[in-house]
């Protein structure tokens, strides 16, 4: 399957992370990822990171709100904090609810009336993968138990009528519908991915989801009409290395940027999609404060 980008239009930068997993964009257009060891990274406008803070645990899916707050999950803490945008400020945002703590708190995404969607990957190969969501002002609570093959990426469809998840094992692309009362719809299977690994997704404007697998080293793109197709792959895994998750920057969102958990940059290359962006409620709508 010939990639629709080639190799050689796929950039490296940010060099010296520390294999970073998660990463988000900013309503400014700021991006931050985070680190193995509980690293926050801002990436500085010269293209070089800088470390603004650190958990000591592993960071993995991050979102961003639309006062540029940052919601970073931590595995190994089992927690999602809320960083100020310089990375000064830190609190805890999601841990569970009085009934249940987070297991394998994977990524979250928000929606445009602040409810977060995360993902909780369960164990490896065991099926008791579920969704979480925390709706504003409440706890978390456990939103479905359909996608139980180590649900990891998500993202909330544009029209916020669904919520796109990849699972991991056995691998696939899938869809729950987010009804009117908020409660989830039936898992529905869109992509069988066989053996790939996917970790990331994002929906284009043409309806496309580009998913990016930590293996191979391979970033597919998805549409009901084609089918799935290679959008850019790297054989020896050197430039494109265990891709985890992906965003869409630049002015025309037509800039996809990734980590690679394989090694210490990020990546980016211009694409023939758009991205449809990120919904970035308020802090305080966040809260259930307005």
């Amino acid at each position: 399957m010939e990639p629709i980008v080639p190799l050689t239009d796929v950039e490296n930068f940010a060099e010296g992370l520390d294999h970073a997993e998660g990463i988000c964009v900013a309503p400014d257009g700021t991006i931050y990822c985070g680190g193995e060891a509980g690293q926050l990274y801002v990436i500085n406008p010269d293209d070089t990171p800088r470390e603004i803070a650190n958990t000591g645990g592993f960071m993995l899916g991050l979102a961003a709100d639309g006062d540029g707050n940052v919601y970073a999950i931590d595995l190994v803490n089992s927690t999602v904090w809320r960083f100020s945008p310089d990375g000064s400020e830190r609190s805890v945002f999601c841990t569970g609810n009085d009934e249940q703590s987070l297991g394998v708190p994977n990524w979250g995404a928000f929606d445009a009336d602040g409810h977060y969607y995360l993902t909780d990957s369960g164990g490896w190969g065991e099926q008791n993968g579920f969704v979480w969501v925390q709706r504003p002002g409440a706890q978390a609570e456990v939103w479905s138990t359909e996608s139980v093959n180590f649900p990891n990426g998500c993202a909330v469809s544009a029209d916020g009528s669904r919520l796109w998840i990849v699972e991991s094992y056995p691998s696939a692309i899938v869809e729950i519908p987010i009804e009117p009362d908020g409660s989830a719809g039936a898992r529905r299977e869109l992509c069988d991915l066989g053996l790939a690994v996917p970790d990331g997704i994002v929906e284009t404007t043409d309806g496309s989801l580009v998913v990016s697998c930590y293996r191979p080293d391979t970033i597919f793109v998805w549409h009901a009409e084609t089918g799935l197709q290679v959008l850019a792959t790297d054989p020896r895994g050197a430039i494109i290395a265990a891709p985890t998750n992906c965003v869409f920057t630049g002015e025309d969102r037509d800039l996809l940027v990734f980590p690679n958990l394989g090694r210490w940059h990020l990546s980016r290359f211009r694409t023939p999609y758009r991205g449809v962006g990120c919904f970035y409620p308020s802090a305080a709508r966040i809260a259930g404060d307005e």
